[in-house]
């Protein structure tokens, strides 16, 4: 039966190969990811992680060399466990070499596994690195005819250790669980922070799982799980090549140059690399905005990321929906974070609604009526929860606010965290929980406006009656200065707030603006000292006196808003202006064709990375742009 079970899974292997003419090997260094950390508090730069897990790894780096791959790292205590949990040494008949006398040859960051060469004196050994599933990450040793030498040292203090026949369990306190696992030809040695695990038999390759456990009874629930890698581990690493290269077949188009689609693999590595489990109080699995440096799902970041994993992992899509709305307050509004701790959420400020559009897009994907079925009432009810308290004087435009009466989570409500178009805004009370900006926002009506039509498609498939309208007509007279040619937040007063930036970009990319005034929004696009800039779009036109390229929403480029300018261009009919701006994105942001991390923002006029890297969002919206290119 393993046998059969085998030949299925690299039958299906080569079937995605062939249906793509690419696979997971065609995209070797995909990421840098070499760090060698000092000691457990180093900073982490990048990770190799996937699966849901809590845990990664990187590359030694050639002058700081391992011969092992470093970590784990654990992603929501930010420490390190072990410069290499297991540092890889042979002996060849007779001839013992340590794992400290390896010298680097040749490493990669493929599609779905990490990929090490390291040699001393014609002995070479290659390790390759996968996970398995959210516990569980397996490593594969090749040489030739070797007894293995396997050792580690623990760093966390605190940490206590014990031994279970091939199974050295390492309790991390509040870290969780590690386990390294041995085949039963092993002999180990060891003490409370250090092992040393010796192989009996002469062999070519051998494995060795590396175990995390977020406490004693997922491990009590994982021991067959484990126990059935180290027995059949073929059969696992043919299970992880399978999903890699569905991810690949699902995202590749047959027709774009092979920059392009390296872009697009490097997009769905940081998505998944972004991928966390459920854990403590997040009930459900959903991609975080970058391992290396937010730790949570946030609102709007979860929409988009659900948008784009609807094409190539729906389960996780629906459930990074799910996440957001376990959190539901019984008025409607979702919260702007959850967290594993859930007394560190933050309950003062929701984030713009594109809650449906995620969820539609889901349905498209999957054709799944029961999940827009569960999710409809919870939509209905969000939605709602803006026009009730979001609208202060109740003429059907809506605000940006807070729960507390401050301006800061306001400014964090529209997700544009010190946009100029906030320096002078005060918050006015609305109710005993909700305060807004005395501003009514373009792109909050816009996508309000956005999420209403899906909501009537919603209820035309569900059979159910939806009689809320937003008029379309009237907001985008409203916000359209003539004068000026653009669109522009507007007072309670009547006055249009005097800044040209991306919030702007929205009355196109929902198909709310008129064609005379798309024309005129166009036409600002196109001056280079607006929004034509080296990268296109940035968060605020470049001629503003108060523009930094570094700023935040002050000025960088933020690939969401790029992404809703080229796309709204199409929307229009510009697809030739859309595929100029595309290529001009692809082809001047650094780093993004070679191995350079995706990162959270950059700098307009020169395509430099400014803040976090393997930022999900920019991951999302640079697949977009790949998927919509010359449609």
């Amino acid at each position: 039966m393993k046998n059969v079970i085998t030949i299925v899974l690299i039958f299906s292997f080569a079937i995605g190969i062939n249906a793509v003419n690419n696979s997971t090997i065609s995209f070797p260094n995909i990421l840098n990811i070499a760090y060698t950390p000092k000691d457990a508090q180093s900073e982490c730069t990048g990770l190799f992680t996937d699966a849901g897990s809590w845990i990664g790894f990187s590359i030694p780096t050639t002058k700081e060399w391992v011969n092992g791959f470093c970590g784990p790292y654990i992603i929501d205590n930010s420490q390190w466990i072990s410069k290499s949990i297991a540092e890889v040494g042979v002996e060849i008949n007779g001839r013992k070499i340590n794992a400290n006398e390896f010298i680097t040859d040749s490493t990669s960051y493929f599609p779905g596994f990490l990929y090490m060469k390291s040699k001393f004196k014609g002995v070479s050994v290659v390790q390759q690195l996968y996970f398995v599933d959210k516990n569980h990450s397996l490593l594969e040793l090749n040489s030739e005819k070797a007894r293995w030498n396997v050792n580690s040292s623990i760093w966390l203090s605190g940490s206590t250790f014990r031994r279970d026949k091939n199974n050295l369990i390492f309790n991390l306190g509040k870290g969780g669980i590690l386990v390294v696992s041995f085949p039963t030809d092993y002999k180990i040695a060891s003490d409370d922070k250090s092992y040393n695990a010796k192989s009996t038999k002469t062999s070519n390759k051998t494995y060795v799982l590396i175990s995390f456990y977020n406490d004693e009874k997922q491990m009590f629930e994982s021991a067959s799980m484990a126990q059935s890698i180290l027995k059949s581990p073929t059969i696992y690493i043919a299970q992880n090549k399978v999903r890699w290269n569905g991810y690949l077949t699902k995202v590749l188009r047959n027709d774009m140059p092979k920059d392009y689609n390296r872009v697009a693999v490097k997009s769905v590595i940081t998505l998944i690399s972004n991928w966390r489990c459920s854990k403590g109080d997040l009930l459900h699995e959903g991609v975080m905005p970058s391992h290396a440096h937010f730790l949570g799902f946030w609102a709007w970041d979860s929409w988009r990321h659900a948008y784009a994993l609807a094409r190539f992992a729906p389960e996780l899509a629906k459930n990074q929906v799910r996440a957001m709305f376990d959190y539901q307050t019984n008025d409607g509004m979702i919260v702007d974070v959850i967290r594993t701790d859930k007394s560190k959420n933050n309950l003062l400020d929701s984030k713009p609604p594109l809650a449906a559009w995620a969820v539609l897009e889901i349905f498209k994907q999957t054709k799944d009526t029961d999940f827009v079925k569960e999710m409809f009432p919870k939509l209905i009810k969000y939605n709602q929860w803006w026009y009730k308290n979001r609208d202060h004087n109740q003429n059907g435009i809506c605000e940006f606010g807070s729960t507390n009466g401050k301006t800061q989570p306001a400014k964090y409500e529209s997700g544009m965290d010190n946009a100029i178009r906030f320096d002078s805004s005060v918050v006015v009370r609305n109710n005993a929980t909700a305060w807004s900006f005395n501003q009514e926002s373009v792109d909050l009506n816009s996508f309000l406006f956005l999420e209403n039509n899906i909501l009537r498609e919603m209820a035309s498939l569900l059979n159910v009656p939806y009689i809320q309208v937003v008029d379309g007509v009237k907001l985008d007279k409203y916000f359209f200065d003539t004068s000026k040619g653009y669109y522009y937040d507007r007072r309670f007063n009547g006055d249009f707030v005097d800044i040209e930036g991306c919030e702007g970009f929205t009355p196109m990319w929902v198909k709310m603006a008129s064609k005379e005034n798309a024309k005129s929004v166009v036409l600002m696009y196109e001056k280079p000292n607006k929004f034509s800039s080296y990268i296109p779009f940035p968060t605020v036109s470049i001629d503003n006196p108060k523009y930094i390229y570094n700023g935040y929403w002050r000025g960088p480029i933020w690939l969401d808003q790029v992404y809703l300018g080229i796309s709204g261009l199409r929307n229009y009919g510009y697809k030739q202006q859309a595929d100029k701006y595309t290529n001009q994105v692809f082809d001047r942001l650094y780093g993004v064709k070679s191995d350079a991390p995706i990162y959270e923002n950059y700098d307009p006029k020169t395509g430099e990375c400014l803040r976090a890297p393997h930022f999900s969002w920019s991951a999302v919206h640079l697949l977009m742009l790949y998927w919509e290119y010359g449609k």
